[in-house]
C-alpha cells in the first residue's frame, strides 16, 4: 500500500502532462463519498486551501476515476459559525469527514462535534495541545506543530548576542500564547529576557499607536512578532508611521505572516522593509511542484481575479496534501470493512507537496527545518536554513554545512538599509534620561544623603555612591543621561520597582539572591558581609595568667632548662672554691638555681672564683639580658593593645540568653536576622540612624547590632572606643547598582567599575568619607603574638655552647691537677729518700773523724 500511495501524486501528473483523462465524457461517475471543508473564505490562506483542495480532488479524479462530493463552508474566523457549518455538513450533507478549520477556537468547537458523531476532522490549525487527541479522538492534525519554530528565533537573537527583546503577539488565539510559551521558554535557555510583552487584540490604531509608542520609549530595540496577517499588516503599517521600521531596530516575524508575504502588494511590503522571517519550509522543486504551481496560478487568477499574487504557499500545499490523504483513504476505507476511515488516515506514509505525511498520535511529524527568509524591495530573500539539533545552513541536503550562527549564512538588510548588525538597543535621549531611584531610608547618610528643599523644590543627592555612580558614568563609552528620584520606602521595594519599570536602575542597594527575580546587579563595590557589633570591655581584668602570654610555652620550657643546665654548669665550676656551696644535697641544689637565676635579677660576679665561671655567667648574663627587656616590652604591648574585648563572644551567646539584637530600618539584614540567624521577632529592634544604635547599645536596649560591612566601618570608626566587630562575618550582600533583568549597560558600567577600582579611585573615595569620622584608636582587634624559640635560637645555642665549652674545659684541668700531683709527690720522696741517704753516709763520716782524733799515740 505505501509503493502505491508514493505512486499516487506521480501516476496523476504523468497523465495530466502527457493530456489524457481517465473520464469517459459520456459516462457518469459515481460519487464514492463526500467531504467537508470549512475554511475563512475571505482569508489569503483560506482562498489557497480551497483552490488547493479542489485541484486535489481534480487530480485524484484523474488518477484514480473516482469522484468525491466537495461541500465548502465558510467560518467568517468566527468559531461558533465554523460549529455550525459543521453539524449542517454532517447532518445535512452526510460528510465522511472534514478538512479544517485554520485556527484551534475554530477546530475545539468543530472536532468536538465530529468526534459525537465519529467523523474524522483533518485539521489545517499550526498548534494543538499535547492533550487534544485525547479529548478530541477524531482529530487529526495534518499541519506539522510549529512549536519548533520558536527554537529557531531563539537561535537568531543569539546568533547575534542580543539579550533582550520585545514580544507582540495575539492573544485572542490560545495557539498564539502557546506559541508565546514556547517562545519564553526557548529564550530563557538561551539566555535571552523579554523585556516587554505587548498583546495586540483587534484595537483600533489609535489605541495600538500608543502601545508601540511605549516600547518606542524603551531601549530594547528587537522585537519578535507573532501575528495573524490582518494584525501584522496592521502594526507594521503602524510602526512606519511612528518611524520604528528604521535604523537601528530589528524584527523578527514567524507564522502565519512569513508564508503569505509572497501575497502582499507593494505598499505593504514597503513598510516590512529589513525584517526577518521564519518560515515553514516545503520544497518548492520536482515535477509534482511544478505541474502544481502552474495550474494553482491559472486556477487561483480564475477564482481570485481581485487578488494580485497568484503564487501557492506552506497553506495550498497542505490543504492539496490533506485532501489527497483523505480522498485515498476514503477508497481504501470502501474497499476494507475490517477498519474504519480513521484508521486508513492514520496508516498514510507517503512524500506530498508539504513533506512527508506520516501521523504518530494522530498529528503530523514536527517539522524540524524552517527557511530563514529577508524583507528587501519589492519580495523576500533567502537567507538560508535553520534545522533542529544542528543549527543554521545555506542549503539543505547532504552537502549542507551546519553552523550555530546565523552571521555564517551571509549579510543581512536590516531596517533602514544599513549593513552592519543592530546592536539591539538605544541609548536614553537627554530629553528622556535614565530614572535612577535612591533610597532615602539609607542608615548610611555618608554613603547617601538626601536634601530636600521644600521651599525651593529641589532635590540634592550627596554621598560616597553618588560620587561613585558620577564617576562610573564618566567612564562608559557613550554618554549616558540620568536623573536622580528619591524613594521612601524599603530596599525591596526599591528594587521591585526596576522590575515595575517605575525606575531605570537603582543604586546603593545590597545583593541578595532572592533580588534577583526583579532585577540583575552589576559586581559589588563594598566588602560582602554583615557583621556583628558589641560594646567594649577590659580584657585585663579577667586575665591571672597574662603574664605567661609573652612566651610561648615551648619558650618557658627551653628557658627553665637553661636555667637548670647553666646552674648545674656554674656549680660544677665552683663548689671546690665557694665552702657556701658544700653541704647537704638540698643546700648545693639551692645555691645551683641561685647562681643560674642570679644573671636573670641583677649581676653578682663578684662571688665567682674561677674564671670559667665567670665566662659562663658573662654569656649568660647577655642572653637574660635580652630575655628580660623583650619580655618586658611584650608584656607592655599586651597591657596596652589588648586591654578590651566585645562584651558578646558569639551569636549563640545572644540567643541562648534571649538578648535583644539590632537591626537597619528598610535593610535585607532583617530577613536574614530571623531567617538564617534563628532570632525570635520579639528580640529584634530596628533602627534607622548610626546614633540610634550607639544609644541602644550603651542603654543597653540591645546587646548587639547586625550590620553590613560598610556600615559597620564606619560605625565602629566614628565609635572607636565604645564599640567593636566580633566575629564571625557572615558572607553576604555587597552594595551594588540593580539595573533590569538583561540589561545592556551592565557589562559597560562593570568594567567601568573595575577601572575605578584598579586605579584605585574606589579606595580614594572611601578614604575620603572615613577620614570624616578617623579615630586614632582603631585597631582594637590586634593582638599582640607570643614569642617563640624561633626568635631566640642563636641565643640559646651560644649561651649553651660557652658552657658545655667550660664544662669540658674544666674537667680537662681537673685531669691533668691530679696527674701533675702525682708526679711531684713521687719526686718529692725520692729526693727526701736521697737526702736521708747523704746524711747517713755523712754521719759516718764525721763518727769516724772524732773517733781518730780521740785515740791516744803509740809508742817508738
Amino acid at each position: 500500500m505505501d509503493s502505491l500511495q508514493v505512486l499516487v501524486p506521480l501516476l496523476c501528473l504523468m497523465s495530466t502532462a502527457l493530456g489524457k483523462t481517465t473520464v469517459d465524457d459520456g459516462m457518469h461517475v459515481k460519487m464514492k463519498g463526500t467531504i467537508g471543508v470549512i475554511t475563512d473564505n475571505n482569508s489569503r490562506n483560506g482562498k489557497e486551501e480551497i483552490v488547493a483542495v479542489k485541484m486535489a480532488m481534480e487530480d485524484f479524479y484523474h488518477y484514480s476515476n473516482q469522484s468525491f462530493g466537495l461541500q465548502i463552508r465558510d467560518s467568517h474566523a468566527d468559531p461558533l459559525q465554523a460549529a455550525l457549518a459543521a453539524r449542517d455538513l454532517i447532518d445535512t450533507q452526510k460528510v465522511e469527514a472534514i478538512i479544517g478549520p485554520e485556527t484551534w477556537k475554530e477546530t475545539t468547537l468543530v472536532a468536538d462535534i465530529c468526534s459525537q458523531n465519529m467523523t474524522p476532522v483533518i485539521s489545517l490549525a499550526d498548534a494543538t495541545p499535547n492533550w487534544s487527541t485525547l479529548k478530541l479522538p477524531y482529530l487529526v492534525q495534518v499541519s506539522p506543530n510549529q512549536f519548533m519554530q520558536m527554537k529557531a528565533v531563539a537561535a537568531i537573537v543569539h546568533s547575534f548576542e542580543w539579550y533582550n527583546v520585545n514580544i507582540i503577539y495575539d492573544d485572542t488565539d490560545s495557539s498564539s500564547t502557546r506559541m508565546f510559551s514556547h517562545l519564553y521558554r526557548d529564550f530563557s535557555v538561551a539566555g535571552v529576557l523579554v523585556s516587554n510583552v505587548l498583546t495586540i487584540p483587534p484595537l483600533t490604531s489609535s489605541s495600538l499607536s500608543q502601545e508601540l509608542e511605549k516600547l518606542r520609549d524603551g531601549y530594547c530595540r528587537v522585537f519578535i512578532v507573532n501575528l495573524s496577517l490582518p494584525l501584522a499588516i496592521n502594526l507594521f503599517q503602524t510602526a512606519k508611521e511612528l518611524k520604528m521600521v528604521e535604523k537601528g531596530y530589528v524584527w523578527i516575524v514567524t507564522d502565519p505572516l512569513t508564508s503569505l508575504v509572497h501575497s502582499l502588494n507593494s505598499s505593504i511590503i514597503s513598510s516590512m522593509q529589513g525584517i526577518i522571517g521564519v518560515k515553514s519550509y516545503f520544497p518548492e522543486i520536482g515535477l509534482q511542484y511544478e505541474d502544481f504551481y502552474f495550474k494553482f496560478r491559472k486556477k487561483f487568477s480564475s477564482e481570485n481575479p481581485h487578488e494580485l499574487n497568484n503564487e501557492p504557499g506552506i497553506f495550498a500545499a497542505r490543504a492539496y496534501d490533506a485532501a489527497w490523504t483523505l480522498a485515498l483513504s476514503m477508497i481504501q476505507a470502501n474497499n476494507k470493512k475490517d477498519q474504519t476511515l480513521l484508521d486508513k488516515i492514520l496508516l498514510n506514509n507517503f512524500t506530498g507537496l508539504s513533506g512527508k505525511i506520516h501521523f504518530s498520535d494522530q498529528k503530523l511529524d514536527p517539522s524540524d527545518t524552517f527557511q530563514i527568509i529577508n524583507v528587501m524591495g519589492k519580495d523576500c530573500k533567502e537567507i538560508g536554513f535553520w534545522t533542529n539539533g544542528l543549527g543554521f545552513s545555506n542549503i539543505i541536503g547532504q552537502n549542507a554545512a551546519f553552523n550555530s550562527s546565523m552571521k555564517e549564512l551571509g549579510q543581512v538588510l536590516w531596517p533602514g538599509r544599513p549593513w552592519g548588525t543592530p546592536r539591539g538597543w538605544t541609548l536614553p535621549s537627554s530629553d528622556n534620561p535614565l530614572r535612577i531611584g535612591v533610597s532615602v531610608l539609607g542608615t548610611l547618610k555618608q554613603f547617601i544623603t538626601v536634601i530636600q528643599d521644600q521651599t525651593e523644590n529641589t532635590t540634592t543627592f550627596q554621598g560616597f555612591t553618588i560620587d561613585l555612580f558620577n564617576a562610573t558614568m564618566k567612564l562608559l563609552p557613550y554618554y549616558l543621561p540620568y536623573k536622580f528620584y528619591p524613594f521612601n520606602d524599603t530596599y525591596d521595594n526599591l528594587v521591585k520597582q526596576v522590575y515595575l519599570k517605575n525606575f531605570d536602575a537603582v543604586i546603593d542597594v545590597a545583593i541578595i539572591s532572592y533580588r534577583y527575580q526583579y532585577a540583575e546587579f552589576t559586581q559589588p563595590y563594598t566588602d560582602p558581609g554583615v557583621v556583628m557589633v558589641v560594646p567594649l570591655k577590659s580584657k585585663v581584668d579577667h586575665r591571672a595568667w597574662l603574664f605567661f602570654k609573652p612566651f610561648t610555652k615551648s619558650m618557658w620550657v627551653l628557658i627553665l632548662a637553661m636555667v637548670i643546665y647553666n646552674g648545674f654548669i656554674l656549680w660544677m665550676l665552683e663548689r671546690r672554691h665557694s665552702p657556701e656551696i658544700t653541704g647537704s644535697m638540698l643546700n648545693q641544689t639551692g645555691t645551683m638555681a641561685w647562681l643560674a637565676l642570679t644573671p636573670l635579677i641583677k649581676l653578682d660576679g663578684d662571688k665567682l672564683h674561677s674564671n670559667l665561671s665567670k665566662m659562663v655567667m658573662v654569656v649568660w648574663l647577655f642572653v637574660a639580658l635580652i630575655l628580660t627587656q623583650t619580655y618586658t616590652a611584650n608584656l607592655a604591648s599586651m597591657l596596652t593593645a589588648e586591654q578590651l574585648e566585645p562584651t558578646i563572644d558569639d551569636v549563640d551567646q545572644l540567643r541562648n540568653r534571649n538578648i535583644k539584637v539590632g537591626y537597619s530600618s528598610g535593610s535585607f539584614v532583617k530577613h536574614y536576622v530571623q531567617e538564617v540567624l534563628q532570632f525570635h521577632p520579639e528580640n529584634m529592634r530596628n533602627y534607622g540612624e548610626l546614633e540610634e544604635f550607639a544609644e541602644a547599645l550603651r542603654r543597653k536596649e540591645i546587646g548587639s547590632a547586625f550590620l553590613e560591612v560598610p556600615t559597620a566601618k564606619i560605625f565602629v570608626s566614628k565609635y572607636c572606643n565604645e564599640f567593636i566587630q566580633a566575629r564571625p562575618s557572615y558572607k553576604i550582600g555587597g552594595f551594588g547598582f540593580a539595573f533590569p533583568r538583561g540589561s545592556p549597560f551592565i557589562p559597560d558600567v562593570n568594567k567601568a567599575l573595575l577601572d575605578l577600582v584598579e586605579t584605585g579611585k574606589v579606595r580614594e573615595l572611601e578614604n575620603k568619607m572615613l577620614a570624616l569620622e578617623e579615630c586614632e584608636d582603631t585597631d582594637v582587634n590586634g593582638e599582640t603574638a607570643s614569642l617563640s624559640p624561633n626568635s631566640f635560637w642563636v641565643l640559646f645555642i651560644f649561651t649553651a655552647g660557652t658552657s658545655t665549652f667550660s664544662l669540658l674545659v674544666y674537667i680537662f684541668r681537673t685531669n691533668y691537677a691530679n696527674s701533675e700531683e702525682k708526679t711531684i709527690w713521687r719526686l718529692t720522696a725520692m729526693i727526701i729518700q736521697q737526702c736521708n741517704q747523704a746524711k747517713r753516709r755523712i754521719s759516718r763520716k764525721v763518727s769516724d773523724v772524732a773517733e781518730s782524733v780521740v785515740a791516744p799515740p803509740t809508742q817508738v
